[in-house]
């Protein structure tokens, strides 16, 4: 039997020219579906979590559905126990995981999401938590988590925002691509979804689509990258043995 778990990877939470969630607000709409009624927002990649739960809940009243955030909990265990799906938000990948840690949330989600199968839900930051690590992040590690290992919930690593190269740029730093090349020059590292902004992963049980307006560049240990086109199956991910 294979695994329950319902994912839907959104590479950015705002699309230029677009408001919050606006580019993929009928994705989520057909992956939460009519049975999900509330939603559990994690806010703890943003300072002012108040605020950002409000800029949510506005957003998905306006899908249809009622919003929840984890902050406002007594208990954030509980509420995690309790609920019918997940939203994880974006902002700082390192706070957010800390933030995960501290609240020994990470064995909670992932019962939830890969036991039980309730639908999660990223967005950048809340993207990479779901992944094997967020050694792949963009952001500075403005705090520390006790470990970079994130929830795991797929066993391959993204890089959310992912940027190309621009060739009339003069800015001498390191391209996103070579950040990624310098991660896999470390043995068993696991392979790389670079998601464009607009880009995102649907996950059913065995099965990843790529969805979205842009698409998404494959990095994996040893090979030169890969081009990949919205409604690219990139179910061989899934199946961690395919890149031991």
């Amino acid at each position: 039997m294979g695994c329950p778990r319902r994912l839907l990877l959104v590479s950015n939470s705002t699309l230029h020219g677009g408001g919050y969630l606006g580019h993929c607000q009928q994705h989520i709409q057909s992956f939460l579906g009519e049975k999900v009624k509330r939603v559990l927002f994690v806010p703890y990649a943003l300072h002012d979590r108040d605020a950002y739960a409000r800029t949510a809940r506005e957003k998905f009243a306006s899908l249809g559905y009622e919003l929840d955030s984890i902050h406002e909990s007594c208990d954030p265990v509980e509420a995690v126990r309790k609920s019918e799906a997940i939203f994880i938000g974006g902002g700082n990948t390192f706070r957010l995981l800390k933030a995960l840690y501290d609240n020994r949330l990470i064995q909670e989600i992932r019962k939830r999401v890969l036991e039980d199968g309730i639908p999660y839900m990223g967005s950048s930051a809340g993207t990479n938590v779901a992944t094997v690590s967020i050694n792949t992040t963009n952001d500075m590690p403005i705090v520390y988590p006790p470990s970079l290992q994130a929830l795991g919930l797929v066993p391959f690593n993204i890089n959310p925002h992912y940027l190309d190269p621009d060739v009339k740029s003069t800015h001498m730093g390191e391209t996103r691509e070579e950040r990624i090349r310098q991660y896999h020059e470390e043995p068993n590292t696991p392979p790389v979804l670079g998601l464009r902004e607009g880009a995102m992963l649907l996950v059913e049980g065995d099965k990843a689509t790529l969805q979205g307006v842009t698409g998404a560049r494959l990095f994996l240990r040893g090979k030169k990258p890969t081009e990949h086109e919205p409604g690219t199956d990139f179910s061989f991910l899934l199946i961690d043995s395919n890149f031991q």
